[in-house]
């Protein structure tokens, strides 16, 4: 219970700590610290979305840079048809709605991840991780060769996409809104973790043979999990689009699905706020250790390696103890 308590305690610190750096920001007049903020929100967003796969099912995707990348181009096709006028296909009208594009963003998302999954889940260990990957560089160089929607060049959204009673123009009110959907997600995450269906999930996990002597279905049980953390995924893919206003292959690559995997072990596999810690831990790097250095992922690198050999609970397991298993 004390090891619970000290958990919770830690997340209610760094809930706090991502509200109150863009709330300084605010009143310092210092736009890019909530830009930062918001990225970190958008980041752990989607480390929530791989957490559901790797933390609470086992399941190591080296795959979600697709789903992250095609919630992005969602975003910006639907909103470059808006700004343009001209129907997508089958006649269909863009959108500049928030909600409407990431409802659309989560279903192609869910599609795919079901498509993927249905394949990938049928092998294990770094089978599965080749073909998550193998998924993923094919939705890449599709990308890359599509000059439609601006291929090795990206595409613009010239106009942020807009959220109903909000200004999403202004930088603090769209982070305001990132930070909403994450505290929402995160809340959903913890809902899942605990329910039956979470319980089974982590079941799968440690000793899938004993869960189907019980009666539990782990193909059944992890490709649900795979398709609501591929539409997390494409979820935050699509808020990142409308927070850079650009879309490009990038958001594709194997390096975006390698970033997530270390957003967790850095905040803690299976922990709730571990993407936060993580994605803040990743972008605090980027940012200032990138401002003095060129070779900041060789810092990174080091602080990962100590993570993997001394603290296998990331910075949340550090701090509050290990984790209480199913």
């Amino acid at each position: 219970m004390a090891d619970a308590r000290r958990e919770w305690a830690v997340n209610a610190v760094l809930a706090a700590l991502l509200l109150a750096v863009p709330v300084a920001a605010l009143w310092l007049d210092e736009p890019f610290y909530i830009t930062l903020a918001a990225r970190v929100a958008i980041l752990a967003l989607a480390g929530v979305g791989l957490n559901l796969a790797l933390g609470l099912g086992g399941m190591v995707s080296f795959g979600h840079a697709a789903f992250f990348g095609v919630g992005g181009y969602v975003a910006g096709i639907m909103a470059s048809h808006a700004f343009s006028g001209q129907p997508m296909v089958f006649g269909l009208q863009g959108s500049n709605q928030m909600l409407v594009i990431w409802a659309v963003a989560m279903a192609i998302t869910g599609v795919m991840a079901a498509g993927i999954g249905a394949l990938s889940l049928r092998t294990s260990g770094v089978y599965f991780i080749m073909i998550t990957l193998a998924f993923a560089q094919m939705v890449y160089f599709f990308a890359l060769g599509w000059p439609a929607y601006g291929g090795d060049d990206g595409l613009p959204i010239f106009l942020r996409n807009q959220f109903p009673g909000l200004n999403t123009a202004q930088i603090w009110d769209l982070f305001l809104l990132c930070y909403g959907v994450l505290l929402v997600v995160l809340g959903l995450f913890a809902m899942l973790q605990h329910s039956r269906f979470g319980v089974a999930l982590q079941a799968i996990r440690q000793n899938p043979t004993r869960a189907a002597a019980v009666g539990i279905s782990p193909f059944g049980v992890r490709l649900v999990a795979f398709v609501l953390s591929g539409m997390i995924t494409g979820l935050a893919g699509a808020m990142m689009a409308d927070l850079t206003r650009f879309v490009s292959p990038s958001m594709l690559a194997w390096q975006m699905s390698g970033e997530l995997i270390v957003i967790i072990i850095l905040g803690g596999v299976g922990r709730l706020f571990g993407p936060v810690a993580g994605a803040g831990i990743l972008v605090a790097f980027e940012v200032f250790f990138g401002g003095l250095t060129q070779h900041w992922q060789l810092w990174l690198g080091l602080v990962l390696l100590a993570v993997v050999l001394f603290a296998r609970g990331g910075l949340i397991g550090l701090i509050a103890g290990p984790a209480r298993h199913v």
